[in-house]
């Protein structure tokens, strides 16, 4: 999984860099779409955390038949939930983008790019669901692979659609989008095929499942879902605040979001791979693997991110001026890498945690993780720190929110697991 999200954060990356060669107005577009791209991430990973955490539970429990319904029900519910959302995005997309703070030329330039980007999102998140049938299966192997060649894909077509190639023409910003919808297009095919004989999906009785399981699916669907949204959330207000020191500063921001990704690629391998494991020993009761499993993977990030963040540091400004050009963004954008790649270690655990809580039954927990780690923690030493030092201070102060949260959500975990394992230790 940590290969497949490397291949395609580094795709999301190439996208903003071939972009930034077109100049800053049109990086700072792209820029501004990356919240609301967010929610529909959101939507759709919180509907694949339920899922995914009740297929694991159920085929821990021996429930193979009732697997497969639960299969049927993501790919369809989550198919018209997803359209729906899209749609919706799409009609408010000129009073989101103004709210974002993005100027009337900018939206302009935003216009054509997001026509294309919506009908790839949707396309974008059936694949995902497909990708979560396999990992609830312990097949990680394959998400991975068609990550790799997605990803393949798009960095091929990126420059060819957004610069032109013999009779191809420049299609500008909007060709970083057709790229992207092509490169799921050709995933979903392959996931299509990759799904049939396996037995996965089972039509009979499908919607007695729906009723059975509507409950259990609302219990963890609706608070992680949520807990998907606020980042979303917090990126628009970050993105506004971020908005009043200037267009490079919001295309620096919108950037380093994509290197951020990058940067915490074992965390987002982790977030995925390890829930349905852990949620195969929640249906089993075997806790103390629960706990040996979490303090590994707790282990590995720290170790992991600190490294990374150190060598990103020392490489910070080199880095920028490889990724863009213009002096501005690239000012803005060293500065960033300098204070925000050594706090993902601890922002990392805390991901991790949260991850971990829907597949453990502690949904309402992992909202609350969520809320506190960016409307606790991130946006106040955000909005402090600009207020402070400017955009030096806003870099320093989402640092300090990072390992603010970490350190709390670590505790939160540790006090649920001891009062768990008190229920079920013998009297």
């Amino acid at each position: 999984m940590t290969v497949g999200v490397t291949s395609l954060l580094g795709f999301n990356l190439v996208d903003s860099v071939f972009v930034a060669r077109l100049g800053t107005e049109p990086l700072a577009a792209q820029s501004f779409s990356f919240p609301l791209v967010f929610l529909t991430i959101g939507i759709q990973v919180g509907m694949g955390i339920a899922i995914a955490a009740l297929i694991s539970r159920a085929i821990g429990a021996g429930q193979g038949h009732r697997a497969g319904r639960l299969g049927v029900l993501v790919l369809a519910g989550g198919g018209a939930v997803m359209a729906l959302l899209l749609m919706l995005l799409w009609l408010l997309q000129d009073s989101a983008f103004a709210l974002l703070g993005a100027s009337p030329e900018i939206r302009a330039v935003i216009r054509p790019f997001w026509a294309v980007q919506v009908c790839a999102g949707w396309v974008g998140a059936m694949v995902y669901f497909g990708y979560s049938l396999f990992r609830a299966h312990g097949n990680t192997r394959f998400p991975g692979t068609m990550m790799l060649l997605t990803s393949l894909i798009n960095l091929v077509l990126d420059p060819i659609l957004i610069f032109g190639l013999g009779p191809v023409p420049a299609l500008g910003l909007p060709g970083a989008a057709w790229a992207t919808l092509a490169a799921f297009s050709c995933g979903g095919l392959v996931l299509a095929w990759a799904l049939r004989g396996r037995g996965w999906l089972e039509r009979q009785d499908v919607m007695q499942e729906a009723r059975m399981s509507a409950g259990p699916f609302a219990r963890i669907a609706g608070p992680a879902m949520i807990s998907q949204l606020m980042p979303p959330l917090a990126a628009m207000l970050a993105t506004g605040l971020v908005a009043g020191m200037g267009e490079s500063a919001v295309a620096a921001w919108g950037l380093t979001s994509r290197l951020e990704g990058f940067s915490i690629v074992l965390v987002l391998g982790m977030t995925m791979a390890l829930p349905p494991w852990l949620g195969r020993c929640y249906g089993a009761g075997d806790w103390p693997q629960v706990e040996q499993l979490m303090r590994t993977a707790a282990r590995m990030i720290l170790i992991w991110q600190v490294l990374i963040g150190l060598v990103l540091t020392v490489l910070a400004r080199p880095l920028a001026s490889l990724l863009v050009e213009s002096p501005q963004v690239r000012d803005h954008l060293a500065t960033l890498i300098h204070f925000l790649p050594p706090s993902y270690g601890l922002l990392g655990v805390c991901m991790l945690v949260v991850s971990a809580s829907n597949a453990l039954g502690w949904p309402m927990r992992a909202m609350a993780i969520s809320f506190l780690r960016l409307f606790a923690c991130y946006l106040p030493f955000l909005w402090l720190g600009s207020q402070l030092a400017g955009f030096t201070g806003l870099a320093a102060g989402a640092a300090i929110g990072n390992l603010f949260a970490g350190a709390m959500a670590w505790r939160g975990y540790r006090l649920a697991l001891r009062a768990r394992m008190a229920q079920i230790a013998p009297d």
